[in-house]
Parts: C-alpha cells; sequence; structure tokens
C-alpha cells in the first residue's frame, strides 16, 4: 500500500481491493451519494471505479482518489484526492473530499482537504486547484472556503447526457504563498 501523504488524523493512500467493502458501504449512504452525480450504482461499478484508481489516475498516476484511512481507529473512513477535469475547455485539477457521515462534524474533511492542497501546491507544482461542488452542498463549501478557496462560477456539468449544476471554487498558487 502506498501511502501518499498523512495529517494528524488521517493517512491517504492508494486503494487496495480490500478497500472495497467499506467504498460501497461509502456509496450506499444516500446523504453521500446524493451529492456525487456520477457516484457507482452497484458494488460491480464502485470495484470497477476503485481498481481504476488503485495505482493513482491511469493518465495522471500522481493523482487519483486515494483510501482515507482514519488513525485512531485504522478505519477506511472515505476516499479524497486529487482528480483531473477538462471543464469549458480549461484543463483542471479537483480537489476532492468524500467522508463517511459518521465522521462528519469532525474537521476532518477539512483536514484532508488542506494537505491535499498543500500535496497539490509543493509536491505536483500545480498552479491552480479546484473544488466541483453541487450548489445544495453547504458542508463542501465551507470546507472549500476554509482551505482558502473562493467561488469562482457555476457552470453546468454534462455528466452521461445530464448537466448538472456545479459550483467551480478555486485557489491558486500565488493566493496560498499570499495568506
Amino acid at each position: 500500500m502506498t501511502i501518499i501523504l498523512e495529517t494528524k488524523r488521517l493517512i491517504l493512500r492508494h486503494q487496495v481491493i480490500e478497500d472495497l467493502d467499506d467504498l460501497w458501504a461509502l456509496y450506499c449512504n444516500p446523504n453521500i451519494t446524493k451529492y456525487i452525480p456520477d457516484a457507482p450504482n452497484s458494488r460491480a461499478e464502485a470495484q470497477e471505479e476503485l481498481e481504476w484508481h488503485m495505482h493513482g489516475h491511469p493518465k495522471h498516476p500522481e493523482l487519483g482518489l486515494w483510501a482515507t484511512i482514519h488513525k485512531e481507529t485504522g478505519k477506511f473512513i472515505g476516499r479524497c484526492g486529487l482528480l483531473p477535469w477538462t471543464i469549458e475547455d480549461q484543463y483542471d485539477v479537483e480537489v476532492a473530499y468524500t467522508i463517511a457521515e459518521e465522521y462528519w462534524g469532525q474537521g476532518l474533511g477539512s483536514e484532508a482537504a488542506q494537505a491535499i492542497l498543500n500535496y497539490g501546491f509543493e509536491k505536483l507544482n500545480l498552479s491552480r486547484l479546484i473544488c466541483m461542488i453541487e450548489p445544495e452542498n453547504i458542508g463542501s463549501q465551507k470546507v472549500a472556503e476554509k482551505i482558502g478557496m473562493s467561488l469562482e462560477k457555476k457552470v453546468d456539468l454534462p455528466l452521461d447526457g445530464v448537466d448538472y449544476p456545479i459550483f467551480i471554487y478555486s485557489i491558486n498558487e500565488q493566493a496560498v504563498q499570499r495568506t
């Protein structure tokens, strides 16, 4: 298992096939999937996603969705990481974070997102990062703001023939260095 980064309370590592039960349990929670329009709808789809990210994103191995492990318990509590996107002809990298509902309200999403943002700027030398957030997802908007991002625009993201309204929060490396 390759560890990507650690925080005070979390380990982010490459996913392994043994994470499948926990990943699928995450996706079985409608309070989580209501904010992920392309979330897997079956265990087989969850396995396909997991295998896609086991060694990093196939086209960008330094990116991907990583197993998020709670250090105190050793439990898989989410999948967080960096995802490549092209939106309105602009290439961007998204700070993505999904934490199991029983761990909400503890600051773990913010802790993971901040570490991922720092990793993107400091280790990968990215110049800009975004968060893509559904307008109703107030909790994720607060996380994005807490890590220094601001609302840039609203876009309609086409997924499987349907346009989903998404807020784009963004931050560039220069803004981080000034704070």
